[in-house]
């Protein structure tokens, strides 16, 4: 059994040596057999659940799951020193002159008194430190993003670049646009065109909450969020009232469900 030293100069410096500890030869077996490959799966799961705790209201888990995701990136910065590739402290060190090299108008002399001014410089320095021969206005946007948030990303790279509607009522047409394409493929029966202009229609929703200042993928997280609150309030009205689901009709459901919704309006 490892005794934990209680002469650490700082928490973190306790973090980063329980984490040596179990990756050691002695370790845990688990923590010692994972590569960059097995433990992607954890970081997704441990940022969408971080993801829920910031919407709650419950400060305890919020802590907690900073804490998880905290772990994720000392498990690959441990995994690359192991490799030789680079420390914790060169993902610090980076991050941190990233931050200074970015504010020019913080730690330079540059003037930026608004938020747009503040982005629009951003932008800018962050495609010279990553500039690429024939590159394309796209490049940048990651491949594992969620499909909501990748779509996003992609439409704003597009703008960046003058491809873009003027305003919201260029992106409401492309709308109704694609809508008949989906009906028209619907009638035609093709699966995979159907699968085609369906994603067109979704792409084009997303162009939309750009254009009115939403994220997307917030906005669908929260509606599903509203949709099974309610859904589970009539699952309570109906088990209270002695039926079960299968049983309604549909206009008997839709009409609960109403009440439901009236109720969590109030």
């Amino acid at each position: 059994m490892k005794l934990v030293p209680t002469d650490f100069s700082s928490p973190f410096e306790r973090l980063r040596w329980v984490l040596k500890a179990l990756r050691a030869p002695d370790g845990c077996p688990w923590d010692r057999e994972q590569t960059l490959q097995t433990i992607q799966p954890c970081l997704q799961e441990e940022c969408y659940e971080l993801l829920a705790a910031m919407a709650g209201e419950d400060l305890g888990n919020h802590c907690e799951e900073l804490g998880d995701v905290l772990l994720q990136v000392l498990f690959q910065a441990d995994i690359r020193e192991d490799q030789g590739d680079f420390t914790f402290d060169d993902v610090v060190h980076a991050l941190t002159d990233k931050l200074i090299r970015r504010h020019p108008h913080v730690f330079g002399n540059i003037d930026a008194k608004d938020t747009e001014t503040v982005l629009r410089n951003w932008e800018q320095i962050k495609q010279t430190e990553h500039k690429k021969p024939e590159g394309s206005a796209l490049d940048g946007v990651p491949e594992a993003l969620p499909a909501l948030l990748k779509a996003q990303r992609t439409q704003h790279k597009a703008a960046k670049v003058g491809f873009d509607w003027p305003d919201a009522t260029g992106a409401t047409a492309k709308i109704d646009e694609e809508l008949a394409e989906l009906r028209e493929a619907i009638q035609r029966g093709s699966a995979e065109e159907i699968a085609d202009e369906y994603g067109d229609v979704l792409f084009s929703f997303v162009n939309l909450a750009r254009f009115l200042h939403i994220d997307a993928e917030s906005s669908l997280r929260a509606a599903t969020e509203k949709f099974s609150r309610r859904f589970r309030a009539v699952e309570a009205k109906v088990k209270a009232s002695g039926k079960e689901m299968r049983t309604l009709s549909l206009q008997e459901l839709d009409a609960i469900w109403d009440d439901v919704k009236a109720e969590q309006i109030k």
